[in-house]
């Protein structure tokens, strides 16, 4: 029987030579480009820390324990991971992927992706019927799930028996849910995506990226990329991600705490006229989340009632941080037409219901009090502006 998940988030269920050697509760950074050799063919089993480092090793083996893979490979930021993973497919290759995902990735697929010769196709992969979509050169389905910043639910479940009919790769973004409350690996999906930068590394403090596998021709094939194309996480960066990491299970289960307080309140308010958060009985996507995830997350969207009330409250937050991220201790509001979707085609986020009336909240773990009185005394100053 294995460690629980809170557990695994601090140790492995074996730990390494370097730990029972010398005792050492917070994993060392081994803070070198280079590794010396006793001689020929003798290697300490490291020779250059773009290939491999015991940090970003330690790392990589957590977050693979965590979602239950067989391996992780950690990398310089979210965006790195997707764009080594872009790095499987050929040019003439097609992938479908769901039409309402964060900005950056839309910005490499539509603009680098797309120039090394990969097609895709935007599909409501939450409403939408994949097969549909589906060409005699498609390779993979691509989503988040929930997503960015519409929360739409994927039934991850059923997306992996129709990659699994026509021999697709099944990719799922885990970042808004983390390993602790989804494992889309154990769902059937092939890799998992997260952007260690949010609630992974949760501080705020570095940026990280992980690519998760449980297929060991996927993982080899990625690891020769990764130490190819050199994107691989300092030894730094991963020490604050170990770090980060060991206090995920509590981060989150205070956060989600939060977030339905807020959702709450929100609902009340006459400004608003829209919330959408997956925890509610009312989201679509509600009775899949309950089958496939162990909680609900603190990804908030909410729309108001004019682009001048959004932009008032954008001003006035003082304890609620305007800024463009997500997953941290801190609680974040960001405003998705400038900031995380701003280079997103018009077209497509008007398809998506992005506008200049929506906000995205990610809600922290400040006391439920604090956070309450912050949102009514802005709303009460947007309201006379």
């Amino acid at each position: 029987m294995g460690y629980s998940i809170e557990t695994k988030c601090l140790h492995l269920e074996k730990e390494t030579e370097i730990q029972d050697i010398y005792g050492a509760v917070s994993f060392p950074i081994f803070q070198t480009a280079t590794f010396a050799h006793k001689g020929v063919g003798e290697s300490t089993g490291y020779d250059y820390t773009r290939l491999q480092n015991p940090t970003r090793e330690q790392v990589e083996r957590i977050i693979a324990g965590l979602e239950g893979g067989i391996d992780a490979l950690a990398f310089s930021s979210g965006m790195a991971a997707i764009s080594a993973l872009m790095e499987l497919f050929a040019p003439g290759d097609h992938i479908i992927v769901d039409a309402d995902l964060y900005g950056g990735s839309v910005r490499l697929f539509q603009n680098i992706s797309t120039k090394n010769g990969i097609q895709f196709s935007r599909v409501d992969c939450s409403k939408e019927d994949v097969r549909c979509y589906l060409k005699e050169n498609t390779k993979a389905i691509y989503v988040e799930t929930p997503t960015n910043p519409m929360m739409g639910v994927i039934d991850i479940q059923e997306r992996s028996k129709i990659a699994k009919e026509r021999n697709l790769l099944l990719i799922v973004d885990n970042t808004f849910l983390s390993p602790y409350f989804q494992n889309p690996l154990k769902l059937g999906a092939d890799i998992v995506v997260h952007s260690g930068t949010k609630f992974i590394g949760g501080h705020n403090d570095t940026l990280a990226g992980f690519l998760v596998t449980a297929n060991t021709e996927l993982l080899e094939k990625l690891r020769f990329i990764i130490k190819t194309t050199g994107a691989g996480l300092s030894p730094f960066d991963s020490w604050l991600i170990l770090r980060g990491v060991k206090t995920l299970a509590l981060r989150m289960e205070k956060a989600q705490e939060n977030a339905m307080k807020i959702v709450q309140w929100l609902e009340k308010q006459k400004q608003v006229t829209k919330v959408i958060y997956p925890g509610l009985s009312s989201h679509p996507g509600y009775e899949i989340m309950k089958k496939q995830s162990r909680g609900f997350g603190s990804m908030v969207t909410f729309e108001v009632e004019s682009e001048a009330f959004a932009l008032a409250v954008l001003r006035n937050v003082k304890l609620i941080r305007f800024a463009e991220s997500l997953g941290g201790t801190e609680t974040l509001i960001t405003y998705p037409v400038t900031q995380t979707h701003a280079d997103v085609p018009k077209e497509q986020l008007e398809q998506n219901g992005i506008t200049n009336r929506v906000l995205r909240l990610s809600v922290g773990i400040e006391g439920t009090e604090d956070l309450l009185q912050e949102f009514e005394r802005v709303f009460q100053v947007a309201s006379k502006e």
